[in-house]
């Protein structure tokens, strides 16, 4: 399970560190009203990814079995798929950056509750988030095992990495949130990103 929680942790970290609009909306939520809310945002972000990373752990536990015979050549599509990711953030990472905005809906976002449904529904809009959990679960299945208990791991690592990462950001205020969701801090989040999926596509295909 120690295995499962800190690959859940890497590639919470992974998927989450990359700042873009949901970031900024963060941030903008805890300048505008408090840290409550921009928590309970902060929050929703994380929520979206653990459920995402849930039903593909939960998913490839399921058919673990079933895929086993095919173990190597789907071991080279998951890590052929992790590093078109890495590559698509990397490549979005070196365009010139376009003038920030905060995703809609932005009115009405007062309230802790109306925060964390928002930014919930917005980040579960995102479908190459469960692309890219499932690309790691049915790559790394020895990692997680075959039982539940290992995808249980798996996601309570991929929730604390993304909330932890979020948080930081709402709580950041103007000093350390500014430094991120600007021009180069969004730059070097996204190629840090790229660099840890990366770095899990080469592990994937070396079985580590």
């Amino acid at each position: 399970m120690t295995g499962a929680f800190l690959a859940g942790l890497v590639a919470g970290y992974g998927v989450a560190i990359p700042v873009g609009a949901i970031a900024i909306l963060i941030l903008g939520l805890s300048a505008r009203t408090s840290f409550r809310v921009g928590s309970a945002a902060a929050l929703g972000v994380a929520t979206a990814d653990g459920m995402y990373a849930a039903v593909a752990a939960l998913g490839g536990a399921a058919v673990a079995s079933g895929l086993a015979p095919f173990a190597g050549p789907l071991r080279l599509i998951a890590a052929g798929v992790l590093l078109a990711l890495a590559c698509l953030t990397a490549w979005r990472a070196m365009r010139p950056p376009a003038p920030a905005q905060e995703p809609s809906p932005r009115g009405g976002l007062d309230t802790p509750v109306r925060a964390f449904a928002a930014v919930l529904a917005l980040t579960l809009l995102n479908p190459a988030t469960v692309v890219y959990f499932v690309a790691l679960v049915l790559g790394r299945g020895d990692v997680l095992g075959s039982g539940g208990a290992g995808a249980i791991a798996f996601t309570a690592g991929v929730f604390l990495a993304s909330a932890s990462w979020q948080l930081l950001i709402a709580g950041g205020g103007s000093l350390i949130g500014r430094a991120l969701t600007g021009p180069r801090g969004r730059r070097v989040t996204a190629l840090l990103s790229s660099v840890i999926i990366a770095a899990l596509a080469v592990a994937t295909v070396l079985g580590v």
